[in-house]
């Protein structure tokens, strides 16, 4: 029993020191080719720290802001999904990797058994009954690399998860930014409305008396009353666009509708715009990028997978063992002379499938040439990603800028064309309408505006990776 159980060790021993993995190794694809050295849109300042980008909702000084985005990431249900999801590729990894080690397992039997009475061996009571109680160990060896090939994708296919939460993260922050910026728009427009609203009612008052007094027809209350009526139509579209944001908010926590109103109920200017932004170089936010990261990874995992295709070509060894006991009555299994054991190696080799196998490698190396062509293609959107999102900001700055300059000339000449009119009808009724339309008009498209630098703010810390 000792010489079979040395032999079998030092086969073992044997296989093990002479196993290889076959197969390709992962090598991180060269991405230089289609990485720009600076963006064309930026300035390619380096970030300060990567809590530039880790934070960079902070940057916006808007304690509100800051508390929601704390709060969703311990409510929020995607964020949990993508957690349960890690945990699975744990598990899976785990179990994958278990194959490399030894299994044992245990069996017991107890049977009445006849045997034939035409049978050579039969002699006397052909009625018989039979124990057993045993373990049985077998052992894969990994002569080629199959298993470990295995849990190289396994490990893979984890990292991809925990890249997966971390764009889960990146997603959510910009989201929950993104809403609250619309929610504080919504009330800015509102504000405005009303506040035109009042002095468009004003003016109809104003039409009016001259009405009764007989200095202007009709025509002038009916143009004041049309006024009115078209800002004060604007309100409940603003009030229904302000409660879906707010709704959308509570949604984005994992809280029901009406949680966050008391929190959201008074009105906050928009977050502010920091005056220094570092976007750093494309390659920096390449490796920042989640999804890019996760494209990487799955790459790696479909690399791996080749291997496993390969090693089925070669044989597979493994070391089987049993030790028991046995007996033809109950009370005699413990009895000396009971014991039974086995061991010894085995091996198995597919040596004909009609070239199933090597089909199967040519099929996962398309898989592999696949994920490597979407790992690209991840690098290419993250990159006009950003491009458009520098525009759009730098853009939208300019935009601003003009529309804050009409803003003030409209509101001046709404001043004054009612004054005039007022004072003697040095101005048409019609002059006075078109300069009240005129200052609505550019006080809302500023508030827009406004609200979309701080917007596309949100939007190309999303794209440069930030929040996680």
């Amino acid at each position: 029993m000792s010489r079979s159980i040395y032999l079998a060790a030092l086969l073992a021993l044997t296989l093990t020191l002479s196993a290889c993995t076959v197969g390709p190794n992962f090598q991180r694809p060269d991405s230089s080719a289609i990485t720009p050295a600076k963006w064309r849109a930026g300035t390619g300042k380096t970030l300060e720290k990567p809590a530039d980008l880790a934070k960079w909702w902070r940057k916006l000084d808007d304690p509100i802001l800051n508390q929601l985005i704390d709060d969703a990431v311990t409510g929020n249900r995607d964020v949990k999904i993508a957690e349960a999801r890690i945990r699975q590729t744990i598990a899976r990894r785990r179990a994958t990797n278990a194959g490399l080690y030894p299994s044992v397992s245990v069996a017991s039997s107890a049977s009445t058994n006849r045997s034939s009475g035409n049978s050579r061996f039969s002699q006397g009571d052909r009625n018989y009954e039979s124990y057993s109680v045993g373990f049985d160990t077998a052992w894969e060896l990994d002569l080629f690399g199959g298993i470990r090939r295995s849990t190289e994708a396994a490990l893979a296919d984890q990292q991809v998860a925990e890249e997966d939460l971390r764009n889960t993260l990146v997603s959510l922050s910009a989201e929950i930014a993104l809403n609250y910026i619309d929610l504080r728009s919504f009330q800015e427009r509102l504000d405005i409305a009303e506040s035109n609203l009042k002095a468009q009612q004003e003016t109809l008052d104003f039409v009016r008396s001259r009405e009764e007094a007989g200095l202007v027809e009709d025509l002038e209350v009916n143009r004041a009353i049309e006024n009115v009526e078209n800002t004060r139509a604007e309100i409940p579209s603003l009030r229904t666009s302000y409660v879906a944001a707010r709704n959308r908010l509570t949604t984005l926590l994992g809280m029901t509708p009406g949680q966050l109103d008391s929190r959201l109920k008074s009105s906050r200017p928009l977050p502010k715009v920091p005056t220094r932004i570092g976007v750093g170089i494309p390659a920096d936010t390449l490796r920042r990028r989640p999804d890019v990261q996760a494209a990487e990874r799955s790459l790696a995992a479909e690399t791996a997978r080749v291997g496993v295709a390969i090693a089925e070509l070669y044989p597979k060894f493994a070391l089987n063992g049993s030790i028991g006991v046995e007996s033809l009555a109950a009370s005699g299994l413990f009895k000396s002379g009971s014991d039974t054991f086995g061991l010894g190696p085995s091996a198995s080799w597919n040596i004909f499938q009609a070239g199933a196998i090597r089909r199967n490698i040519e099929a996962q190396t398309e898989v592999q040439e696949q994920a490597l062509l979407s790992y690209e293609a991840t690098i290419l959107v993250a990159l006009e990603e950003v491009e458009n999102a520098l525009t759009a900001l730098a853009n939208e700055q300019v935009r601003a800028q003009a529309l804050s300059k009409s803003a003030d000339a409209t509101a001046k000449a709404a001043s004054i064309a009612r004054s005039q009119y007022e004072d003697g009808g040095l101005t048409s009724f019609l002059d006075v309408l078109d300069a009240e339309r005129s200052r609505l008009t550019a006080q809302n498209n500023l508030a827009i505006s406004r609200a979309t630098i701080v917007s596309n703010l949100v939007r190309l810390y999303r794209t440069l990776g930030g929040g996680w």
